[in-house]
């Protein structure tokens, strides 16, 4: 007899959970405002990757070959433009020993013109001659100095060194990349799915999630080439921290609209996670139903996702 009442106990507490997992029932409306929903336009908020970075990136490159001998910057350092931030020294089988092949010409062409300038005075030579003998040590002098200052590494541009991480005594070519320099305005810089493209543009919100709190921006530039299947914006947000060029941050962009169901917050009731509202119905009664929010524009509305229609009359709480 225990076991026969324990079993319908159990069976009587099985059907009160299943009845708690449902709407309400339909009991007499209760006073407060009445809002009808309507399908309003609103922005169309998309999830975007994000990084700041700068407008430009100028690499930094060896103009001759040897060993690199010196370099005076770091990562995160300040340079300005035609500051010379290293050095490629003699090598036995590079362009430095180009470097030292050009003076040593020089110096022979110089000796040469010495040579013949004494000559000329004397009336060995012709002025022709001499003339000759100046046109070749001005152009050997000009390839020693050229070959003197590829030696030297020098910024392209001013801005903050993003790297400079070649160990010095490291054997260089021409065209190599010893350190890459960020210059330009501080910007975000967005990577959209190509299926985007058609709704942003020039001027888009931007939101992003920095370390400052949310700032909002907008887009200045949007770039015509499709990559991988992807778009790239730059986007302008004020005071946008340049300390650390190459964060990924959380970002949103308008990509137009579409119609959203609003609702104030005050009609909405939440029970053990879940949020529900009251409607009324033709009858004059009202039920309660689970809806599906997210965050509105406005902080004191939702936007309702799912259980409700456009036409539906909630019932506030009247507070």
């Amino acid at each position: 007899m225990r076991a026969h009442w324990n079993a319908a106990l159990m069976a009587l507490a099985l059907a009160g959970c299943g009845k708690s997992q449902t709407a309400d029932q339909p009991v007499a409306a209760p006073s407060g405002p009445r809002i009808v929903l309507q399908a309003q336009d609103a922005p169309d908020w998309q999830d975007v990757s994000a990084e700041v970075t700068t407008i430009d990136q100028a690499q930094v490159m060896a103009r001759m070959p040897g060993v690199l001998s010196a370099l005076t910057v770091r990562a995160g350092d300040t340079v300005r433009r035609g500051q010379i931030i290293g050095r490629v020294s003699d090598s036995a089988a590079g362009g430095a020993g180009m470097a030292t092949a050009a003076s040593a010409q020089a110096g022979l062409a110089q000796a040469e013109l010495g040579r013949v300038r004494f000559l000329t005075q004397n009336g060995v030579y012709a002025k022709a001659r001499l003339e000759q003998a100046e046109a070749a040590a001005r152009a050997a002098s000009a390839q020693a100095g050229a070959a003197s200052a590829a030696q030297t590494i020098v910024a392209p541009a001013a801005g903050r060194v993003l790297r400079a991480d070649i160990p010095l005594g490291s054997t260089v070519a021409p065209g190599m990349v010893v350190a890459a320099i960020a210059s330009g305005p501080v910007v975000l810089r967005l990577q959209m799915p190509e299926s985007l493209a058609g709704q942003v543009h020039t001027g888009s919100r931007v939101r992003a999630r920095l370390a400052t709190g949310e700032a909002t921006g907008t887009v200045t530039k949007l770039y015509p080439a499709v990559t991988v299947g992807q778009v790239t914006a730059d986007v302008f947000i004020p005071g946008l921290d340049a300390r650390y060029i190459g964060r990924r941050v959380a970002a949103r962009i308008e990509a137009g609209s579409r119609k959203k169901l609003f609702a104030p917050r005050s009609t909405l009731s939440t029970r053990y996670g879940i949020d529900y509202v009251t409607i009324l119905q033709k009858d004059g009664s009202a039920i309660t139903v689970p809806v599906q929010t997210a965050p509105a524009d406005d902080a004191g509305s939702v936007e309702i996702l799912s259980g409700v229609s456009a036409g539906d009359t909630l019932i506030g709480s009247g507070r």
